[in-house]
């Protein structure tokens, strides 16, 4: 089994800062990418930031400048620093990742977080 967990939301006020933490654990013999998603209230999902091995990431505009996507290959770790928050930045923030189980896998499985809230209110 796999398992994405997903830590570090809170109440921030505006212009503050977070940092999301997903771990990844279980069995995985390679994690191809990794992204941080978001579901406002009431709004659908949406891509915040992600990563593919060998890649640089790549950020949805309205975070662009203010969110840093980072992972850390060995610990099968992956953060996301929030800076300048906004109260449009409030959401359930999902961490999702491409994962080979087993080397003789033909392609990689998607594997969700169950989701850390971040509001962002004065």
């Amino acid at each position: 089994q796999v398992q994405l967990v997903e830590s570090g939301g809170g109440l921030v006020q505006p212009g503050g800062s977070l940092r999301l933490a997903c771990a990844a654990s279980g069995s995985i013999f390679s994690i191809r990418a990794m992204g941080w998603y978001r579901q406002p209230p009431g709004k659908q999902r949406e891509l915040v930031a992600h990563i593919a091995n060998g890649g640089s990431p790549n950020y949805a505009d309205s975070v662009k400048g203010r969110f840093t996507l980072s992972r850390d290959n060995a610990k099968n770790m992956m953060y996301l620093q929030m800076n300048s928050l906004k109260a449009e930045d409030t959401a359930v923030y999902y961490c999702n990742a491409l994962i080979l189980r087993r080397s003789w896998d033909l392609s990689p499985t998607s594997y969700w977080g169950q989701g850390t809230q971040v509001t962002v209110s004065s």
